[in-house]
């Protein structure tokens, strides 16, 4: 079974679309998105309408929880983000403000005998940050009972493992904070009685597309600054 997992699009329909076209070439099985379609970026609806049009399974981001409800309850009261949050919310139709609000916090799945759990921030919470070597990370893997815990929300991706657990961050397609403006995502290649097979793919899209339109849209500086460098 090969899977691919993506995550934290943030409204980037360019680089998501050179993402699946990158997936799709490999041969997958099964592609999982760990949320954050919205935010940040100028294309929700696009976002949206094309994972629904690929009918990619899903889970709820923590940025889609605020822009369901208009408010500053899962994501932090930036400057950024009081720009970021209302223009989410008045570009977004009903219809996919409906299918985010539906969407799942946690799915659990078993793959030839391998229980994975999929989030975005953590089991705990939506919007935690399971950043590598955390005191964080260290209190949910003791209490994770699956095998694989997979995450998001961070931006950057890792493995780790925890005696017979492991976790992995996808990194993420729309908002890259490895310092580069280079989307990441990982395959999961489960075979029974094997040891899992983890890839993380990192590949180039056009940024300068996406900075263009924010352009256009007077989106903040500092917000079309971190699309060129990779960084918060």
């Amino acid at each position: 079974m090969k899977i691919a997992v993506i995550s934290d699009i943030h409204g980037n329909i360019i680089a998501l679309k050179n993402a699946i076209e990158d997936i799709e070439r490999r041969k997958v099985d099964l592609i999982i998105n760990l949320g954050d379609f919205v935010g940040y970026g100028p294309y929700p609806n696009e976002v949206i309408d094309y994972i629904r049009e690929k009918k990619i399974i899903s889970v709820k981001g923590n940025y889609d929880a605020s822009v369901v409800q208009n408010k500053f309850v899962y994501i932090r009261d930036t400057e950024i983000n009081k720009f970021s949050l209302p223009y989410a919310v008045s570009m977004l139709r009903e219809d996919n403000r409906e299918y985010l609000n539906n969407l799942p916090k946690t799915l659990t799945m078993e793959f030839e005998g391998k229980n994975i759990t999929f989030v975005h921030g953590s089991t705990r919470s939506i919007n935690e940050y399971l950043k590598e070597d955390s005191k964080e990370v260290e209190e949910v893997m003791q209490e994770f009972k699956g095998d694989i815990l997979v995450c998001a929300h961070t931006h950057i991706p890792y493995l780790k493992k925890y005696d017979n657990k492991i976790i992995i961050n996808e990194g993420s397609i729309g908002k890259p904070k490895i310092g580069r403006p280079n989307s990441t995502y990982v395959l999961l290649n489960i075979e029974e009685n094997k040891d899992i097979e983890v890839e993380f793919i990192e590949i180039a899209y056009n940024y300068e597309a996406i900075i263009v339109e924010m352009k256009k849209k007077g989106f903040p500086e500092k917000l079309i600054q971190s699309y060129k460098t990779g960084k918060e």
